[in-house]
């Protein structure tokens, strides 16, 4: 039986810019959907930069209908005050999906770039240029989108990962209860 499509939008949180794209995974065979930047204007307060960023990708969420999402873990930036606001900012970009039901996992960007690129401390080209190859379809225009489309690959090849593997216990499973 051929695996269904899973329909999967990669979040790249930010608070001046939220990167997003949407992939399609059939088994390990990927197709670019859809990707974007969200820009909350820069002259609004925290608040309303916020609720921007979540009424935009309450509209990508409608727009796209995704089964799931995956969301870039955030780095620990030496500026506490700009932890916290990135902070609040990955916390809407989380709650948005989970509030539509669909649900989220989360990486660590060090996890993404290994995934798509094959090494850990990869640059922004080097993710460019392993999405287009792995989406040549894809037409992103920032790094944001290209980030979140790394997120949707990494989260596409780890959830086909997992499936095999439980598709592996549960056959050493039945052969151990047939014994």
């Amino acid at each position: 039986m051929a695996p269904s499509p899973i329909r999967i939008v990669g979040l790249d949180p930010g608070l001046r810019r939220t990167g997003w794209g949407v992939i399609e995974a059939i088994g390990t065979k990927l197709s670019f959907i859809a990707c974007g930047t969200v820009l909350p204007p820069e002259d609004d307060d925290l608040a309303a930069r916020l609720a921007y960023l979540h009424t935009e990708l309450v509209r990508v969420i409608s727009v796209h209908a995704p089964d799931e999402a995956a969301v870039e873990e955030t780095f620990v930036n030496m500026n506490p005050a700009s932890t916290l606001k990135l902070g609040q900012a990955r916390g809407v970009v989380m709650l948005t999906p989970a509030l539509a039901g669909v649900p989220v996992s989360e990486y660590a960007a060090l996890l993404v770039k290994k995934t798509v690129v094959g090494a850990g401390r990869a640059d922004k080209a080097q993710i460019r240029m392993m999405i287009k190859v792995l989406l040549p379809k894809a037409d992103f225009t920032t790094d944001d989108a290209a980030d979140a489309l790394a997120v949707a690959v990494t989260h596409a090849q780890h959830r086909c990962m997992a499936q095999v593997k439980a598709r592996f216990a549960e056959k050493v499973a039945l052969k151990v209860a047939a014994r």
